[in-house]
C-alpha cells in the first residue's frame, strides 16, 4: 500500500510539473511579447514592408462587392509614405472606438468613482439565502463586467467572507467569483463597454466587403442575454459539484477580508440610486411604446431597426444609466458635494484611459495601413477561398475560430488589442464564406473570455494569488489554475453549444445581427 501511495504521490509531483513548466512556457512566451502599444506599432512597420513585397509579385482578387480587381497598394514609396505622413491625424479621429468608449466612460466614471459600484456588488451579495450564495456570486459576477474593474477587485475577497459565513471553504468564493467576472465577461443582461468597444472594430472591418454595412453594439445582445442564464448554470455546477468537493472542508482560522456590512446612508443611497435608475428605463420604455413611438425608426417604425434613435442613441443611454445613479448614490452619501465633485470624477475617469488612448492611437495608425494597403481584402478573399476548397465552413469554422481565439487569450490578455488585429482578417473572410459579422464577432467574444480564467498574464491573476494566500498559505499559480481549468472547460464547452444551436436554428443573436451574410 505504501508503495502505491508513493507512486500516486510520485505521479501527482509529475503532473504538477509538466503542468507547471506548461504555465511557465506560457507565461515566458506572453511576457516577451510587447506592450500592445509597441505591438502595433510592430505591426504597422510590417505592413508597410510587406506591402512593397506583396506588390511586387502582382497578385490581385476580384472585390466580391463591386466586381474590381484588387491589387496590393505599396505603401513604401513616395506616395504612400506622403498618405501616412498627412493621414495621421485623421486616423485617430476617425477611429470609432474611441469616441464610444470614452463616452461611456463619462457615466461610468461618475458611477465607480462614488462608490455606487462597489456598495452596489457588496449589498447583491450581503444578505444572500445560503443555498443561493454561489448563483447569487456568480450572476453578480457576471454582471459586473459593466462596472469596469471593480468586479475584479472587489468581488473574490467578499465572495470568501460570503463563503466562509455560512459554512463552505472561502477559496471556491474567491474561485466563483473569478470565474464569473473574467469567464462570463462576454455575457450580460445589458448592452455595455465590451459590446461597444466590440462593435467599433467589427462595423469597420465589415466594411471593407460591403462599404454600407453598419450595425450597433447591440448585435449580440439576444445571446448574450441567454449566456449570461448558461454560463451562470455551469459556474453553480463547477463550483458546487468540482471545484468545492476538491478543496475538501476549510481547517483554517477565520480571516475577515471584507465587510459586508453598510451604512444606513449607503443603503438610502443605493435605494434611490436604484430608484432614478428605474425612472430611467420606464422613460426610455415610454418613448417605444404606442403608435409613432419617439423611440422609433421614421421609416420601419421598429425601435429596434439600426437607423432608430433608441439603436443610434444606445451609447448615450447606457452613459446615462450610468450616470444618473451615480450622481444620485453621491449625493446622498455625500460623496458628491457639488457639480464641481461630478466634473472631477469624469476628468478622472478619462484620465486613468490615458494608456487606452495611446493603445488606439496607435491601432488607428496599424488599421488604416492595413485597409490602405488592401492587405485585408486580399487575405479575406484569398483565406475564403482556402477554406471553401478545404471544405472547412458551418460549425467546424467557428469552433476552430474559438479554439484560436483562446489560444491567442493566453499570450495577449487585451481583448481590444486581439480583436483590433483579428477583426481586419477574419470578419471579412467570413462574409465570404456567407457569415455574418455579428456571428463572427461572437465567436471571437466567446474564445476571448472563457481562458481569461487561467491566463496568467492577466492583471487580475496576481491579485487572486494575493486573495487566495489570506486563507491558504501555500497558494499559488498552480492552485489557481487547478481550480479555474474545470470553468474554463466547461464554459467552453457549453458556450460553443449555445452558439451552434443559434446557428443550427438560424436564430437571432440580437437586433441586426444574424447568422447568414447574403451578399
Amino acid at each position: 500500500m505504501e508503495k502505491v501511495e508513493m507512486g500516486k504521490i510520485e505521479m501527482q509531483k509529475e503532473k504538477k510539473n509538466f503542468f507547471g513548466k506548461f504555465l511557465s512556457a506560457i507565461e515566458k512566451a506572453g511576457n516577451k511579447l510587447p506592450d500592445p502599444v509597441v505591438l502595433f506599432m510592430i505591426l504597422g512597420g510590417i505592413v508597410i514592408v510587406l506591402s512593397a513585397i506583396i506588390s511586387s509579385t502582382g497578385v490581385s482578387v476580384v472585390h466580391p462587392s463591386t466586381q474590381e480587381t484588387i491589387t496590393v497598394v505599396n505603401l513604401m514609396s513616395k506616395e504612400g509614405f506622403r498618405k501616412i505622413l498627412s493621414e495621421v491625424v485623421r486616423n485617430f479621429q476617425g477611429f470609432p472606438a474611441l469616441g464610444l468608449v470614452l463616452v461611456v466612460m463619462f457615466g461610468a466614471g461618475v458611477a465607480e468613482k462614488s462608490g455606487l459600484m462597489e456598495m452596489a456588488m457588496r449589498n447583491s451579495v450581503a444578505k444572500v439565502p445560503s443555498k443561493l450564495v454561489t448563483a447569487v456570486i456568480l450572476l453578480a459576477g457576471i454582471l459586473a463586467n459593466a462596472a469596469g474593474d471593480a468586479g475584479n477587485i472587489v468581488l473574490p475577497p467578499l465572495a470568501a467572507v460570503i463563503f466562509l459565513a455560512v459554512g463552505r471553504h472561502p477559496l471556491a468564493g474567491i474561485f466563483a467569483a473569478y470565474a464569473g467576472v473574467t469567464g462570463g465577461f462576454a455575457a450580460n443582461f445589458m448592452i455595455n463597454m465590451s459590446d461597444i468597444i466590440a462593435a467599433s472594430f467589427t462595423i469597420p472591418a465589415a466594411q471593407v466587403i460591403n462599404p454600407i454595412y453598419n450595425n450597433t453594439p447591440a448585435m449580440n445582445y439576444y445571446f448574450i442575454i441567454a449566456s449570461t442564464l448558461l454560463i451562470l448554470a455551469a459556474g453553480v455546477f463547477v463550483t458546487e459539484k468540482i471545484v468545492e468537493p476538491r478543496l475538501g472542508k476549510y481547517e483554517g482560522e477565520h480571516q475577515e477580508t471584507a465587510s459586508t456590512t453598510l451604512s444606513d446612508v449607503q443603503k438610502k443611497g443605493l435605494k434611490l440610486a436604484g430608484i432614478s435608475a428605474l425612472v430611467l428605463i420606464a422613460i426610455v420604455l415610454g418613448l417605444s411604446l404606442g403608435n409613432d413611438p419617439f423611440m422609433a425608426d421614421a421609416e420601419s417604425g421598429s425601435v429596434l431597426a439600426f437607423k432608430s434613435p433608441l439603436m443610434q442613441g444606445i451609447v448615450p443611454l447606457i452613459t446615462l444609466l450610468f450616470f444618473v445613479p451615480g450622481v444620485v448614490y453621491g449625493k446622498v452619501t455625500g460623496v458628491i458635494k457639488n457639480h464641481r465633485d461630478v466634473v472631477s470624477m469624469m476628468s478622472k475617469s478619462v484620465g486613468e484611459m490615458g494608456g487606452y488612448i495611446l493603445l488606439a492611437f496607435m491601432a488607428s495608425q496599424f488599421l488604416a495601413f492595413f485597409n490602405w494597403s488592401n492587405m485585408g481584402i486580399l487575405t479575406s478573399v484569398k483565406g475564403a477561398e482556402f477554406l471553401r476548397n478545404a471544405g472547412i465552413t458551418g460549425g467546424g469554422l467557428i469552433i476552430g475560430f474559438i479554439l484560436i481565439t483562446c489560444l491567442l487569450n493566453l499570450l495577449i490578455g487585451s481583448a481590444s488589442a486581439k480583436w483590433a488585429i483579428m477583426a481586419p482578417i477574419f470578419i471579412p473572410m467570413f462574409m465570404l464564406l456567407g457569415y455574418d459579422p455579428a456571428l463572427t464577432q461572437m465567436a471571437f467574444r466567446i474564445g476571448d473570455s472563457i481562458t481569461n480564467t487561467i491566463t496568467p498574464l492577466s492583471p487580475y491573476f496576481p491579485i487572486v494569488i494575493a486573495f487566495a494566500k489570506k486563507y491558504d498559505k501555500d497558494a499559488g499559480m498552480g492552485t489557481i489554475m487547478a481550480n479555474m481549468t474545470p470553468y474554463t472547460i466547461v464554459f467552453g464547452i457549453v458556450w460553443t453549444i449555445l452558439l451552434l444551436v443559434f446557428m443550427f436554428l438560424n436564430l437571432p443573436l440580437g437586433p441586426g445581427g444574424g447568422i447568414f451574410y447574403i451578399q
